[in-house]
């Protein structure tokens, strides 16, 4: 029965078997999917074996099942601190604080997640604290011995990806499978692919990707041959892998000087030069600021700093009322505009249609 596998699984954790915690608590799953404790505790052992995005993965299914679950938020908030999603642990985090009765830990990583946002904002240049660091004394994760290494069977389907200034496309060759057999979720940084195809073995593609996406504006379609996801693209640079490595690739900004004739002409140097990226960035963020737009461009540009300097709330707002209502309504009050779908507002002597993609 699940329930004495759940047993043997805690009675494993505390021995520190964290392999066998999961796996009991896999079959345990298999038995009863619909138990959200099983996903929760099962995402704590992940954490313990360093698997952060299997253990987002399984919070989420944990508050899928269950949204009044604390730990479950809790689960996935140190796992995403872990994966550097600081900004998805903490809204995780405020979510699980307001309903666990002991609002302590909760309090204690808000204020980290915070911290670290701000230092991402704020230091561009400076290397960034890791999860581990972040995480307070009291919910400290044990450190763990390297794990063997295991051989690792070819994947059921094959996948590739292709990408462009603004997305990334994620191509999964499965052919003939249909689309409630297809989970698909999205991360700040995290894309999760399951595929439960009755009779055969499951399929997960679950990879930390290369760079940050807006998961709002991502999106996935099942063809008869492939399943091709859409990811939207946070920043405008170039993925050298679909997954995460610790080398990044910023778009390159052309920096054009004049020369007068009365200048002594220059000559390549083997001597590397020093650069201040600070002042450089700093430079060009004056002048995108200071800069004088008008017509469509002023107003996108108002918008944009709304939107850049609202609160969490307000951005939800900006969001659904604009996709709700096709780009004819944006609203700042989520209070309002949270509880109703928000209808179309065509300007006076136009029509409303609605486009489907």
């Amino acid at each position: 029965m699940a329930s004495d596998l759940e047993l043997k699984a805690k009675e494993a954790f505390v021995e520190d078997h964290f392999e066998l915690a999961v796996e009991l608590l896999t079959q345990a799953i298999d038995l009863d999917p619909k138990i959200s404790t099983l996903f929760a505790d099962r995402a704590q052992a992940n954490i313990k074996l360093n698997n952060f995005t299997e253990a987002v993965a399984d919070a989420n299914k944990a508050i899928e099942l269950d949204p009044s679950l604390s730990k479950a938020y809790m689960r996935k908030g140190i796992a995403c601190m872990k994966l550097e999603e600081y900004q998805t642990a903490k809204t995780a985090l405020e979510t699980g604080a307001s309903l666990a009765e002991d609002k302590s830990r909760f309090v204690n990583l808000i204020k980290e997640c915070e911290k670290l946002i701000a230092e991402s904002y704020t230091i561009p240049t400076q290397e960034k604290s890791t999860a581990q660091d972040a995480i307070p004394q009291d919910v400290q994760l044990q450190d763990l011995a390297e794990k063997p290494i295991v051989a690792v069977a070819k994947p059921k389907y094959r996948h590739e990806f292709y990408q462009k200034p603004e997305e990334v496309v994620v191509t999964i060759f499965a052919k003939g499978v249909s689309k409630e057999s297809i989970t698909v979720e999205f991360g700040e940084q995290i894309l999760s692919v399951k595929i439960d195809v009755p009779g055969e073995d499951s399929y997960v593609l679950q990879n930390r990707l290369f760079g940050k996406i807006v998961p709002s504006s991502c999106r996935y379609e099942v063809l008869s041959t492939k399943i091709e996801i859409r990811l939207a693209k946070a920043e405008s640079i170039h993925w050298k892998s679909l997954e995460f490595t610790t080398e990044t690739t910023v778009a390159p900004r052309a920096i054009v000087s004049s020369v007068t004739g009365t200048q002594r002409p220059t000559y390549p140097s083997s001597k590397p030069k020093r650069v201040d990226w600070d002042k450089l960035e700093a430079q060009v963020k004056k002048e995108e600021k200071d800069e004088n737009l008008d017509g469509d461009a002023a107003l996108n540009k108002f918008f944009r700093e709304i939107y850049q300097d609202a609160d969490e709330d307000t951005r939800r707002a900006m969001k659904k009322s604009f996709v709700e209502s096709n780009g004819t309504v944006l609203s700042t009050n989520w209070k309002e505009v949270g509880t109703k779908k928000v209808e179309g507002s065509p300007p006076d002597g136009m029509e409303l249609k609605k486009w489907e993609y």
